[in-house]
């Protein structure tokens, strides 16, 4: 295992200011690779970044740069997909796009009761798209068996 005391001070010195220059713990472990000849893996240089006490910049999502989340894009259509790995708790689930262009889960449990858990809290689909739905995913059990 490799020990953070094995690096000189400049080394140290050059890794803080790789990640103050906004370098990710895999570009680390490559500069460490690459620059001092330390070949390690991706958990040793974690534990070396944390050793260091080294804080890494994490990139800022779109989403939270703006504060506005991007609108979902309507489709005209509701259409519905079953999951090859059934959610937990599940007896068969999957998700479904509104024809607004929201999205959800949906499952049914071991007891047969639906739940939908839409992406954007809130949301309730219009009639209309809850009739799709339900039709769509009426076939797609009978496809599938259920």
């Amino acid at each position: 295992m490799f020990s953070s005391k094995q690096l000189s001070q400049d080394q140290v010195a050059a890794l803080k200011q790789w990640a103050a220059d906004g370098a990710t713990l895999s570009d680390l472990q490559r500069h460490l690779k690459d620059d001092f000849g330390f070949s390690l893996t991706y958990m040793d240089t974690r534990f070396v970044v944390l050793d260091l006490g080294i804080q890494l910049i994490e990139e800022v999502k779109e989403e939270a740069k703006t504060g506005v989340k991007a609108a979902p894009i309507p489709t005209g259509k509701v259409t519905v997909t079953m999951d090859t790995l059934t959610l937990p708790g599940a007896m068969v689930s999957g998700k479904v796009t509104f024809s607004d262009g929201e999205t959800a889960i949906w499952l049914l449990d071991r007891s047969g009761r639906p739940g939908l858990d839409p992406d954007t809290p809130g949301y309730r689909p219009t009639q209309e798209d809850i009739l799709e739905f339900q039709k769509q995913l009426r076939v797609l059990l009978e496809k599938s068996g259920l």
